[in-house]
């Protein structure tokens, strides 16, 4: 397997290294069993594409995942030696790799399968945590353009949103994603808290392949210089938003 984690923009991050296998067995089942969609990068991140666990097979040493949209992408990953995966599981981030996957079958229907990996990685910061964002009602970062591209502010829709930053979805794909570049005066609002004014610095970017198989773009960004006043904004929209997400886990919302 490769020994090499892929970059998801995690500076700042307190890695653990998990090396169990039965915590890793239910570590991936937990993951299938919420739903919760998993990021697979094939060949150093060339490819991206959004699937979930179907099934994990401990007996035979394999994990049932949702095949890529096309013929052509599911060729290029059981062709791949580096295959990397990022989800997320109550509250804390999950990444591991494996060294190839195969076509597989699962209810009749087509599927990869990949092995156990032999190691995954946790990462867990809270002041950091990231918080999925409203996807029915997105949350929207008005971006100042540039002159060269047509001016005018750029409306993106928000993915997730923690202390150190937000990651975006930049629909038709017009944001320089060079490493280090930065957009001042970006402004969000927050629902109930009023707008807060960043400068946001691109950290990461992927290209991703959707179910439909539609592409977007997903963009992590980082805050710079933060105001107080903006961080106390932001931490208390993510409080907020784990409120809504605790009362509907428990049926009071």
């Amino acid at each position: 397997m490769p020994n090499d984690y892929p970059d998801f923009g995690t500076e700042n991050q307190s890695p653990y290294l998990v090396h169990s296998r039965r915590e890793i067995v239910a570590l991936l089942r937990a993951i299938g069993e919420h739903h919760q969609l998993i990021t697979m990068l094939v060949n150093g991140g060339a490819d991206a594409v959004v699937t979930s666990i179907l099934e994990v097979d401990e007996a035979n040493d394999a994990v049932i995942i949702d095949c890529a949209p096309s013929a052509l992408l599911n060729q290029r990953i059981t062709q791949s030696d580096d295959i990397a995966f990022e989800a997320s599981l109550d509250k804390v981030r999950i990444l591991f790799s494996v060294a190839g996957a195969d076509s597989a079958l699962h209810d009749n229907r087509p599927a990869l399968r990949i092995p156990i990996p032999h190691s995954l990685i946790r990462l867990q910061r809270r002041e950091y945590y990231r918080v999925n964002t409203p996807i029915s009602n997105p949350i929207l970062c008005m971006i100042p353009l540039p002159a060269d591209v047509g001016g005018g502010s750029y409306a993106t829709p928000l993915v997730d949103i923690s202390c150190g930053g937000i990651a975006l979805l930049d629909d038709k794909k017009i944001l320089d994603t060079t490493i280090g570049r930065e957009y001042k005066n970006c402004r969000i609002e927050l629902p109930g808290l009023g707008v807060i004014t960043v400068t946001l610095q691109i950290r990461n970017s992927q290209e991703l392949t959707l179910f439909n198989g539609k592409t977007n773009r997903r963009l992590g960004c980082l805050f710079v210089d933060l105001s107080k006043a903006m961080l106390a904004a932001v931490q208390r929209y993510i409080m907020h938003l784990e409120r809504e997400r605790n009362a509907k886990i428990t049926g009071l919302g």
